[in-house]
């Protein structure tokens, strides 16, 4: 499934890896994010933390009309604000997919899957 942009010049087409890939670029950049997480942890893994060639099973872009969706799975730092983590997430990506692909996001839901001590 994919995305598609009409523009003056014609149509372009969006795959969703390539967004669910830019959108768990940024969450990553975030402070307080240890990594992205898979939706499925039992199946995957409890312990698992998403490389970033592995961010498209941490991150799900859902189309509904003409809304995009974007569910994000991720593990936030030990001693951080949750609330405040996940709001800079949801500034972040939505601010990084409208800069570079001109695409906006209706909603960016963020599930917390853990809490990881990380090392000074």
């Amino acid at each position: 499934m994919s995305i598609e942009l009409k523009t003056s010049y014609g149509q372009i087409d969006i795959s969703n890896d390539v967004i669910a890939t830019i959108a768990g670029g940024a969450a990553v950049d975030c402070y307080g994010i240890v990594g992205m997480a898979s939706k499925h942890q039992i199946k995957d893994g409890l312990t698992d933390i998403l490389r970033r060639e592995n961010f498209t099973r941490g991150v799900i872009v859902r189309q509904e009309n003409d809304d995009v969706h974007i569910d994000m799975y991720i593990i936030v730092s030990y001693g951080t604000k949750i609330s405040e983590v996940a709001h800079n997430v949801q500034s972040k990506v939505r601010y990084i997919l409208d800069k570079t692909v001109g695409l906006s996001v209706e909603s960016v839901n963020i599930f917390v899957q853990g809490v990881r001590v990380t090392n000074p």
